[in-house]
């Protein structure tokens, strides 16, 4: 059918396409005014109220409404007070859906960028890093390029378009690629995992059971680490995300703990006054909380104590000074004492078995041999 066929049955009079005009212009003016006039209010909100998420996400979102988008839904609106023939009420209905489709994917493109910065600039403490950023740019352009996809979708199905076989494609085409590109799939999903969760970050000290080091870089495949001995180490960010991290550089305090043995012939009144000296001891020292120092242990080879203190400062340098100072005024208060940190003496008695008291004995004391009964 030529482009004559499609408007040769439509029968619309003067005044018709007057009333429609009017009512299409009126409308245009209608929705302009009160978008306008909701952005107006929420720019005038105060601070307190204007940071909030919904707020924020409105006013970003209402100030990409588009004026063709307003203008074709005011033609719209103007067409529908026309006496149409069936086969444009359809299109009428097409065009309504399509309209209000591309406005809406318009809306929820720039809501989800809204979103997505402000939940990783509250979780991210306002931090930014090239990883970061990288991994939030990912995030969300996959969320806004499924938006696109089931608004392209949706408008193909209303269009009488069947697009289960189409779907149907991109979920097998899909799985196809995700079994040959899992292992890049599985790094790259666990770069973004690290970015929102925040196990680590550049800079921290961590320990896996492998080794120790300090995180360089957080690619979208691999990490980076400086290990102490001066090597860089790279592992697959999903591989370190499998293995127990020790993240040193969030320790806000250090605890110590260690024994102290010495000789169980200590008496006893001289081994109940460690306990109070020694905790003197490790009280006098900079940053340092005395936790308990008590005799736990006894028996036969030694007396133990178990002591711990905990340090306001995770520094390793102060801690390696601190344990020093208390290690070596521990040794002046033992010789003060007279404690022995020497384990108990071990006897060894060797005792030759008496003869049997059947046996005769020979003149010189030794035992008779006996004779082995015949066969």
């Amino acid at each position: 059918m030529t482009i004559r066929g499609y408007f040769s049955n439509l029968d619309i009079g003067w005044a018709n396409a007057a009333a429609a005009l009017g009512v299409a212009v009126a409308s245009f003016i209608a929705i302009h005014g009160a978008v306008h006039l909701v952005r107006r209010r929420l720019d005038k909100l105060d601070d307190a109220r204007a940071h909030k998420p919904i707020v924020e996400v409105l006013r970003h979102t209402l100030a990409r409404t588009s004026n063709l988008a307003i203008l074709a839904t005011a033609l719209l609106i103007g067409a529908s007070v026309l006496d149409l023939p069936p086969p444009w009420n359809q299109r009428i209905g097409h065009l309504w859906f399509i309209t209000l489709g591309a406005q809406l994917a318009v809306y929820l493109h720039h809501a989800i960028a809204v979103t997505a910065r402000r939940y990783f600039r509250v979780h991210g403490k306002g931090r930014e890093d090239e990883q970061v950023t990288v991994a939030h740019t990912l995030v969300i352009w996959a969320l806004q390029w499924s938006v696109w996809t089931v608004f392209l979708l949706a408008m193909l199905a209303n269009l009488g378009i069947n697009v289960t076989t189409f779907v149907a494609s991109l979920g097998i085409g899909g799985v196809a690629v995700a079994l040959a590109v899992q292992n890049i799939l599985g790094d790259l999903f666990a770069s973004l995992a690290i970015a929102t969760d925040k196990p680590f970050e550049v800079g921290d000290a961590i320990s896996v059971p492998e080794f120790f080091g300090t995180i360089e870089h957080v690619g979208l495949k691999t990490t980076r680490i400086r290990a102490l001995s001066g090597e860089q180490i790279v592992i697959a960010n999903a591989e370190l995300l499998r293995k127990t991290v020790h993240n040193f550089k969030r320790q806000h305090t250090r605890r110590v703990q260690y024994t102290l043995r010495v000789n169980p012939a200590t008496p006893a009144d001289v081994a109940a006054q460690v306990p109070e000296r020694l905790s003197a001891i490790i009280a006098a020292k900079e940053k340092v909380q005395p936790d308990h120092v008590n005799l736990t242990t006894m028996d036969q080879n030694y007396l133990e104590y178990d002591i711990v203190y905990n340090l306001s400062d995770v520094d390793y340098g102060l801690f390696l000074r601190t344990q020093q100072a208390v290690l070596l005024e521990t040794m002046q208060m033992l010789r003060e004492l007279g404690i022995s940190t020497a384990p108990r003496a071990q006897e060894l008695r060797l005792q030759q078995g008496a003869a049997s008291d059947t046996g005769a004995r020979r003149p010189d004391g030794r035992g008779a041999p006996q004779a082995r009964p015949a066969h």
